[in-house]
Order: C-alpha cells, then structure tokens, then sequence
C-alpha cells in the first residue's frame, strides 16, 4: 500500500495544512484527503508542487507498506 505521510515534513518546515495548501494552489479539503489516505491518486504536479513547497523529495512523503 502507498501512503502519503505529511505531517511529519509539515512540522519540520513548520508549516500548517492551511499554509501549503495555499502555497500549492489545491483545496484544504483535497489536501485532507492525501493526509488521510483516502486518494486514490496523486498527479505529478501536485506532488511536485509539494515537493517544493515542503524543500523535499517524494520519498520523504511517500512509503511503501505491505497489507
């Protein structure tokens, strides 16, 4: 399983979901829905874009676990 794991990137750049979501032009709620698992799908922009805002790579917000 795919996990999109922010929070912890978040609080080292000391940044709220409010903030980054402004910063990379997506709604909260849409941020919400990466945070909590519940994409299906990410596109290469939007992860781009969090990418830059956040100063980091995908493999610090993405992993990998078995079900």
């Amino acid at each position: 399983m795919i996990e999109i794991d922010l929070d912890v990137m978040l609080g080292l750049r000391k940044m709220t979901s409010l903030e980054l979501a402004e910063k990379i032009g997506i709604t909260q709620a849409n941020l919400s829905i990466l945070k909590t698992g519940k994409a299906k799908a990410v596109r290469f922009s939007t992860l781009d874009a969090i990418c830059k805002a956040l100063d980091c790579q995908p493999g610090d917000i993405i992993k990998y676990t078995k079900e």
